[in-house]
């Protein structure tokens, strides 16, 4: 688009409709001449505003310049829920036309006043909005004593959170839906989430969670209920626990993985992610996956680590999935194949690791080759065939160069020893 609209204003609005608006936010609709938003929204305009009303396609994103273009050179007005650079059209229409073609007249958020109606602090609150993430990426903000208000996707998006909740041992969170905030038919419904009724919510709500002091988990050990536990050595998948501590840094419990043995250990995996040094925003290959756990620990980092993880074994690849859904990373890219091939028209990325297929022809130098100026490269080798491998790139580029070693404390007879696990060689190198 080369012409920007003759003038553009977006205008928050909520439940309350016309009656909670400022003048600001009146007058700019009084003057459009063209009124975009949802048909809920519109309806809420009184029959004195006389800018046409065009009701959202759906979807909408692909077809706002099209919109824009067919009323060019109009006084254009958009209607948006509450803040509307809070997960709103606002930032969509900033990031298309430029923040200086773009007037926003705010209206308070649903958090905020959701955070007003329980007396919740929005600095001590955790804010995620699932009206596009999946409710897994719910996940990363379970924690003893946190505060949640998440944006609802619908009138679904409480049940589905609430059987999260209690998937994860967090029953006994209270559960808050906050509907028509607002409105003269706002409501408020609370309980526990293992047991709260939620077949009649209204599609317009907010789901704030109160996570309890401590979890309610399942016992384990040699007291835990029901089958044992199998290792993977023995030839099954680990069962991942769903309900054991899940801290944000690296390094994250071996048991919450589902794994066939194929997992980077907990002590090398939280030194791999020191080593990686992920970024807001950076992109990750983690190339020969295994279990997924360097590529989910990656993206728990920050909400905007992105990675692909690409493994050669279907039944690991789909593996990868159920990880990343079960850790809170859902949007991880699983791509089924073998390096260097696979490699071959995903998205640049920022960092590479090479968990497996170090030796195989072509990887290394396929990595090296996708990486840009200032990107890093980490590969770990466990046999010495892969050391090697290692090694050779080390005297040719430079970089670093570690091996790391871990035992674990096992019962030897009737007394405790020291099991050695495999040593990893951690080489790392940034791109000139």
């Amino acid at each position: 688009m080369t012409d920007e609209p003759a003038g553009l204003t977006v205008v928050g609005i909520g439940a309350d409709g016309w009656p909670g608006l400022s003048g600001t936010a009146t007058a700019a609709l009084a003057g459009a001449q063209v009124i975009f938003g949802s048909s809920r929204q519109l309806a809420l305009l009184p029959p004195s505003i006389a800018g046409d009303r065009v009701p959202w396609p759906s979807p909408l994103v692909p077809a706002l310049p099209g919109l824009l273009d067919a009323h060019r050179g109009r006084r254009i007005a958009v209607l948006a829920s509450g803040d509307p650079m809070f997960h709103g059209i606002g930032a969509t229409l900033v990031r298309l036309l430029g923040a200086a073609a773009v007037r926003v007249v705010p209206h308070p958020s649903s958090v905020s006043l959701a955070a007003a109606r329980l007396g919740w602090p929005l600095s001590e609150t955790d804010v995620l909005s699932l009206v596009t993430a999946p409710v897994e990426e719910l996940h990363p903000l379970i924690h003893p004593g946190r505060r949640i208000l998440l944006l609802s996707a619908g009138a679904q998006t409480p049940a589905a959170v609430a059987a999260l909740l209690t998937s994860r041992g967090y029953g006994n969170s209270t559960v808050t839906v906050l509907e028509q905030l607002g409105a003269s038919a706002e409501r408020v419904i609370s309980g526990l989430a293992s047991s709260l009724e939620l077949s009649d919510i209204d599609p317009l709500n907010v789901v704030a969670v109160a996570c309890p002091p401590s979890p309610v988990r399942q016992p384990t050990g040699p007291l835990a209920a029901g089958p044992a536990r199998v290792p993977a050595e023995a030839g099954r998948d680990r069962i991942p626990d769903a309900t054991g501590p899940r801290p944000l840094v690296p390094g994250l419990p071996d048991a919450v993985y589902e794994s066939d043995g194929q997992l980077t250990k907990r002590e090398v995996r939280a030194v791999t992610l020191a080593v990686l040094g992920p970024q807001p925003g950076e992109l990750l290959w983690d190339v020969g996956a295994g279990s997924g756990s360097i590529a989910i620990e990656w993206m728990r980092t920050h909400r905007d680590c992105r990675a692909v993880a690409i493994e050669s074994d279907p039944v690991r690849a789909g593996r990868i999935v159920r990880n990343a859904a079960a850790l809170g990373v859902p949007k991880l890219r699983v791509v089924e194949g073998r390096a260097p091939g696979a490699l071959a028209g995903l998205p640049a990325p920022d960092v590479v690791f090479i968990g497996g297929g170090v030796t195989r022809d072509g990887v290394v130098e396929a990595a090296l080759d996708a990486l840009p100026g200032g990107g890093r490269l980490v590969a770990n080798a466990v046999t010495l065939e892969s050391e090697a491998v290692l090694a050779a790139w080390y005297a040719k580029l430079g970089g670093d160069l570690t091996r790391v070693a871990v035992q674990r404390a096992a019962p030897v007879g009737g007394f405790t020893g020291w099991r050695a696990m495999m040593p990893v060689t951690i080489w790392s190198v940034t791109k000139p």
